[in-house]
């Protein structure tokens, strides 16, 4: 099995406090026994990566599920969870066994199994010292995502506190990793909810492997002075039972157990020694009701003296968590302080086991807390426990906010949820949302189409405007209509209606859903004139748009609507086009009426004239032909006919090889014309020197001969420099060549 965080009964450092309850009816007991007799064969013999045996460690959690008065339901769920990981596909089978809040419960834990795990497996095994505060963020956000079925965080909290019991009884070393998120994390959210029996044991397993070395040493400490301590306690408890007795109280009077975590806390917050927090006695009365709680604190005042500012009264003004007892610190004959804590049996009951014993999970049972209605009175009820449960949360983590922003962990007001809010539904169903969100984005959270139908919205019961800024805790209510749409205000940021990605994305799909239905219809319009235009109303919208490459006629329309998709593409292929011709038919027809008009002209038969604007020839780039040079004309492929001059080698080789391509071609009579110009390659060979380059290009000038492109190489002191120029006419460069042979240097200077 996979899990190793899941875990059977071992010895714990300290004692829980028997609360268990009578079972509810005999179906609910049958329903834990079959549940184990389900997974018995499952788990037996099998064992976590923690050395536990399955079957043993799911045993564990129910036991301590029982201890803080979890219903029958949910510790039949602790073997369930466990047995999942044999089943192949485990919701389906437990949901045909066991229903479908089974199957929903098991899904849900097994998943915060999994995404912990690999929080944990993150944080490394090996650094000591606290949790960093982005670790611990991702672990609380997770915790409080899950809060939307307590049942959820309450098998995690008792499975974790069975699995450190395994490495408590085995003596097997803890890995301080998951050792420092139970101190950090589970230990706290117990405490949160109340639950005393799993917090104080949790953290005095944490502390031991956390500090092994301080725990032995107050353990050891206090093992030796175990005689004395008990013998002092005793007294003092008779004292005071014999004195509340008098008074004619109802009371239990008993020694409260130390824990060695509080102990070492002790130590540190007061710079005690040890020996000084062992002297400290500890007393814990529990009466009948509040009354009688002032009436005992009264008599333990008469008999000894008070100390100042060591008095509490937590009825009154309970703690965040729902915690009530009056806490008072007197002075024994002996003058040695004793700290007592008054409370009622009911007050009792909630401090070990918190909300876990809650009466909405004794007397709704399960199905009421996961969001299956409950009939009849206590529908109400279990809403306000969900409330209840999930503002202990967000004041858990409000309080741990400002203990870091104490400790400089960050700037004050951003706590580690600052990014989500946690509100409502009438039912008591938790949803959570961007920080911000209003009722519109809680809407569209709930289902899509209510939330176009939104129209308006209570909070707490009081109408609002639907851009207001919903808080944590908070019920909300929609108001919606029958049918209709959202409004163009919602994507006006300004106006802040929606502030969720997920809403807003929501409503601008609606309007382009609503614009690309009108643009269909005008693209459908468009496409049908052109059809009838052409007589083609037969044929079908569907093929024609499969023929154009489109899945389906509206994303053609839709195009086409857009103007994103020209018509000539359809009159395209509805009418089909000519056959295209060879390209060497092309120019031989445009060969053949050059011909003709030649014959026209009188300028002889087979002759094609060549002059600046011919689109039928093009001058090789080979020998680069100018008149009055000899030319001759090659027929190419596709490319009309390149004019070479006649004694280019190129044109003499392809016309060995292709003499019936070789056409006569010559100059035609605007072709030797002062504006036009023909690039020229010219070569000159000299003595290199500095200077050489601008003397031959000053040669050049003085014959207004334009240069175009130039290239120069040098090897052993002799240039060979290469010369693009420009001129209307071949004639005309001799003279100018014969200047730049002049240039001082220059061995030759000719016609490349």
């Amino acid at each position: 099995m996979k899990t190793g965080i899941l875990d059977a009964p071992h010895a714990a450092i300290v004692d829980l406090v028997d609360l268990s309850l009578p079972e509810q009816d005999g179906s609910a007991a049958h329903a834990l026994a079959r549940a184990r007799a389900f997974a018995e064969p499952l788990l037996a013999g099998q064992l976590f990566d923690t050395g536990e045996n399955a079957l043993a460690h799911a045993d564990g959690v129910a036991q301590i599920l029982l201890g803080i008065g979890a219903p029958p339901s949910l510790r039949a769920a602790a073997y369930l969870v466990y047995a999942s990981e044999y089943l192949t596909p485990p919701d389906e089978v437990i949901g045909r066994a066991f229903g479908p809040d089974a199957a929903a419960l098991v899904a849900h834990t097994r998943k915060l199994v999994q995404i912990q795990r690999n929080a944990r497996d993150s944080l490394g095994d090996e650094t000591d010292g606290p949790l960093r505060a982005d670790q611990v963020e991702r672990i609380r956000k997770m915790l409080l995502a899950f809060s939307r079925d307590l049942r959820v965080v309450l098998m995690r909290l008792a499975s974790r506190l069975q699995t450190l019991r395994h490495y408590a009884a085995t003596k097997l070393p803890c890995p301080k990793a998951l050792a420092r998120e139970s101190m950090q994390v589970f230990a706290p959210l117990a405490s949160r909810l109340g639950i005393g029996q799993i917090k104080w044991e949790m953290e005095d397993l944490s502390f031991r492997f956390l500090m092994p070395d301080t725990y032995r040493s107050i353990a050891r400490s206090l093992d030796e002075k175990r005689l004395e301590r008990e013998r002092d306690v005793e007294q003092v408890r008779q004292t005071l039972a014999e004195a509340l007795a008098q008074a004619g109280l109802q009371a239990q009077v008993q020694g409260r157990p130390k824990h060695l975590y509080s102990i070492w806390k002790k130590m540190q917050g007061k710079n005690l020694s040890i020996d000084r927090v062992f002297d400290v006695r500890a007393l814990r009365v529990i009466v009948a009701d509040i009354p009688a709680c002032y009436a005992a604190l009264s008599r333990a005042h008469e008999i000894w003296r008070p100390m100042p500012d060591e008095f509490s009264d937590y009825i009154a003004r309970p703690k965040p968590n729902g915690y009530q007892s009056l806490h008072t610190v007197v002075l024994g004959d002996d003058d040695k302080p004793i700290e007592i804590q008054i409370r009622s049996l009911a007050m009792h009951e909630h401090a070990d086991s918190g909300v876990a014993a809650h009466w909405a999970y004794k007397e709704a049972g399960a199905k009421g807390y996961a969001g299956i209605q409950v009939v009849g009175e206590f529908e109400s009820r279990v809403a306000a426990a969900r409330k209840t449960v999930l503002r202990q949360l967000l004041a858990w983590e409000r309080d741990l906010a400002a203990a870091d922003e104490t400790e400089g962990g960050g700037p004050a007001g951003h706590g580690y949820f600052d990014d989500r809010i946690y509100v409502f539904t009438p039912d008591g169903k938790i949803i959570d949302l961007v920080h911000g969100a209003t009722p519109v984005d809680f809407a569209y959270t709930l289902h899509t189409d209510l939330g176009h139908r939104c129209r308006g919205a209570k909070v707490d019961g009081v109408m609002v405007p639907l851009n207001t800024a919903l808080q944590s805790g908070q019920t909300i209510e929609i108001v919606s209509a029958k049918e209709g749409g959202p409004s163009l205000d919602w994507l006006n940021q300004d106006l802040g209606y929606v502030r969720s990605p997920r809403a807003r994305a929501k409503v601008r799909a609606w309007f382009n859903a609503l614009a690309q239905q009108s643009t269909i219809a005008k693209g459908r319009e468009l496409v049908e004139k052109l059809l009838q235009r052409e007589g083609k109303t037969a044929t079908k919208l569907e093929d024609l748009a499969a023929d154009l490459g489109f899945r389906s006629a509206d994303a053609l329309f839709d195009v086409v609507g857009k103007d994103e998709f020209s018509l000539r593409n359809i009159e395209q292929l509805l009418r089909p086009a000519a056959p295209e011709q060879d390209p060497d038919q092309v120019v031989a027809q445009r060969i053949a009426r050059s011909e003709a008009e030649l014959d026209r002209s009188g300028h002889g038969r087979g002759v094609l004239v060549v002059g600046m604007d011919s689109l039928l020839t093009q001058l090789a780039r080979c020998c680069k032909p100018a008149p009055p040079d000899p030319i001759g004309g090659y027929v190419t492929r596709g490319k009309g006919v390149a004019v070479h001059r006649s004694d280019c080698s190129n044109f003499r080789q392809m016309a060995g090889r292709h003499g019936e391509r070789v056409i006569p071609v010559t100059w035609g009579q605007h072709a030797a014309a002062q504006s036009a110009h023909y690039a020229v390659d010219v070569l000159v060979e000299a003595h290199d020197r500095p200077g050489l380059l601008r003397d031959v290009c000053d040669a050049l000038a003085q014959g207004k001969t334009h240069v175009v492109a130039m290239n120069s190489q040098t090897q052993r002191e002799h240039a060979t420099i290469t010369l693009t120029v420009q001129t209307s006419d071949t004639a005309k460069l001799g003279p100018v060549l014969a200047r730049v042979a002049q240039v001082n240097g220059v061995l030759k200077a000719r016609r490349k």
